[in-house]
């Protein structure tokens, strides 16, 4: 299996023999980055705005999911769960000013390989909830705030959901255009050091994975 990361929150996930999927295609004039040009058999996106839900940028008559539910296609599980997140009013930092507003996380199951990809999930879930979840073997996380996790609260997830892989996301880089919080700050939540990027990340065999949790850095494909 290879995961590769468009920039913002936009993955392309591929295995032999099976469908792939892409999660949250975004619109380039307004995230940043290049104008995304994929294929795939599945897009899920977590919720409604143009950050995540540019579907027209996917060719291939691909199957669409964009709310909770289980969903078998091509091979590949997906279970959609619903989770709350919290919108900025106008820029306002204040949370007594924030809307309340849906987002979809969905676990995607690759050959007993769980792949959580977040959205733009903003508040810590209860244990229960993770509980509800199961194993998580790769967890995409947003770090970025925003509408999304902060660097402490995304730290706060990733102890929760205790992952072998973390790959964040949704965070400033040069190309993006949305006002979010560079990787730095998560790292330094994490206790880590500079990571060195990588193009993609690839699994064969769940077996591979080490217990302890390991933060992967993508580099984003197509730099403008």
């Amino acid at each position: 299996m290879e995961i590769v990361w468009y920039g913002h929150s936009c993955f392309r996930i591929t295995e032999r023999g099976k469908a792939s999927v892409v999660c949250d295609p975004f619109d380039s004039e307004v995230v940043g980055y290049s104008s995304l040009h994929l294929k795939a058999e599945i897009v899920t996106v977590s919720h409604d705005s143009p950050g995540h839900n540019y579907t027209k940028c996917v060719k291939g008559n691909p199957y669409l999911i964009t709310a909770p539910g289980e969903y078998e296609v091509g091979g590949v599980f997906i279970t959609g769960l619903n989770t709350i997140r919290k919108v900025k009013k106008n820029g306002d930092a204040d949370s007594n000013t924030a809307l309340a507003a849906d987002n979809t996380l969905y676990l995607i199951d690759y050959n007993g390989i769980s792949i959580a990809h977040l959205g733009d999930m903003s508040q810590v879930p209860s244990q229960a909830e993770v509980e509800s979840l199961g194993p998580v073997n790769i967890a995409l996380v947003p770090v970025g705030d925003g509408n999304s996790l902060n660097a402490s609260k995304a730290a706060e997830v990733i102890s929760l959901l205790e992952p072998n892989i973390v790959i964040p996301m949704h965070y400033a880089t040069a190309d993006s255009k949305v006002k979010i919080d560079p990787i730095a700050k998560f790292l330094k939540e994490m206790g880590l050091t500079e990571i060195e990027t990588q193009e993609s990340y690839k699994i064969s065999r769940i077996a591979d994975l080490l217990e302890d949790t390991q933060v992967v850095i993508l580099d984003y494909a197509m730099k403008s």
